[in-house]
């Protein structure tokens, strides 16, 4: 899929926008203050694969801990803040990566000023967050709650940015109805090139939240909008990385990690399907080793219709069966099942000099 051409901002080690692969954010749910939570959440964050996390900055007691996560990770910080300018400034002195306000929303001219002087200085970019909730009261008696007032709300923040001569900007315009966030992206992708940071705001529940996303990011995705993602989760937000890599890989716009395909089973299939797949789940999850493996129930729905796979196995009369690209290598016993597929992948991993260090999936 073509992908809308955009200017590139520099978040921390992360490219934002252009051909730079798209990047996954997510949000500690930790008090700020609180450092050693919140540190600790960082680095699981990272750790599950997140490119870049916020943190909400809400009063000066939040800036020790910006500067404590940045002498243990590398990874980009983003401060979260509303109508305080000084603690922009204060979150960029302490070594922030990105800032997340609306410049309308932070005073005078001259507030605004002295953050974006701040941010120059050191090439911090400024993503404008807007949603629903948040559209100015003028726009809104003018175009109501539509697509089209969040993208006029934005592209007024845009412009006092741009008026003081900044233009590192990062937009995001976010609904918890998905087809007003689509039609809201689609309306200001058409008005200027900066990178768009895309996301179903309030999606809800893991289950809710996940159908959501994955249709709303999804659909944008293919559409070449989006260049960073949030999915936005009432859950852990390790579980909002582990969606947004989903999203992503689904569309083959992240290869690295194993991808599992498994069948809904059926009354031929004998095997424990589900346990099977969550153990060999949990087993991989921290391998980046591009790879896809299947787990189906039958031979019906086995070599055949998973043929594209690297390694797969197949359930049938108390036996499995493991194939290779399309091709039966052997059966064995079900009970093994879980062992022949960590085995297999531990052998591709092993050819491969890149992946050796990593500790034995048995």
């Amino acid at each position: 899929m073509e992908r809308r051409n955009t200017k590139v901002v520099n978040v921390g080690r992360v490219k934002i926008g252009g051909n730079n692969p798209i990047s996954i954010q997510s949000m500690t749910n930790t008090d700020t203050k609180d450092i050693e939570s919140t540190i600790k959440q960082v680095i699981e964050l990272e750790q599950a694969g997140c490119d870049i996390v916020r943190l909400a900055i809400y009063d000066e007691k939040c800036i020790e801990t910006i500067r404590v996560i940045k002498k243990y990770t590398s990874i980009p910080l983003v401060a979260d803040i509303h109508f305080d300018y000084r603690l922009a400034i204060k979150s960029i002195k302490a070594g922030i990566d990105k800032l997340r306000i609306n410049p309308g929303n932070i005073g005078s001219t001259q507030n605004v000023q002295k953050v974006v002087d701040a941010a120059k200085e050191r090439n911090i970019p400024i993503r404008i967050g807007v949603n629903s909730g948040s559209i100015k009261k003028d726009i809104f008696q003018k175009y109501g709650n539509t697509p089209k007032a969040l993208g006029e709300s934005a592209l007024e923040h845009v412009r006092i940015l741009e008026s003081l001569g900044y233009e590192e900007i990062v937009i995001s315009l976010k609904s918890s109805d998905v087809l007003k966030t689509i039609e809201a992206y689609k309306y200001i992708a058409k008005r200027v090139d900066y990178p768009l940071h895309i996301g179903i705001t309030e999606a809800g529940t893991l289950f809710e939240g996940t159908i959501k996303s994955a249709i709303g990011i999804g659909y944008l995705l293919t559409e070449g909008i989006g260049d960073t993602l949030r999915v936005s989760l009432t859950d852990s937000p390790l579980k909002e990385v582990e969606v947004g890599i989903a999203i992503l890989k689904t569309l083959g716009l992240k290869q690295e990690g194993i991808e599992i395909i498994s069948c809904p089973t059926c009354g031929r299939c004998d095997l424990d399907l589900l346990s099977i797949v969550k153990e060999v789940r949990e087993k991989t999850r921290h391998i980046d080793y591009p790879l896809k493996v299947a787990i189906m129930g039958c031979v019906v729905n086995g070599p055949g219709e998973a043929k594209d796979a690297d390694l797969g196995i197949a359930g049938g009369r108390g036996k499995v069966a493991l194939f290779k690209k399309g091709e039966i290598v052997g059966t064995y016993p079900k009970e093994r099942a879980v062992e022949l597929l960590l085995s297999s992948i531990q052998e591709l991993i092993d050819k491969n000099e890149r992946y050796r260090n990593y500790p034995s999936l048995q």
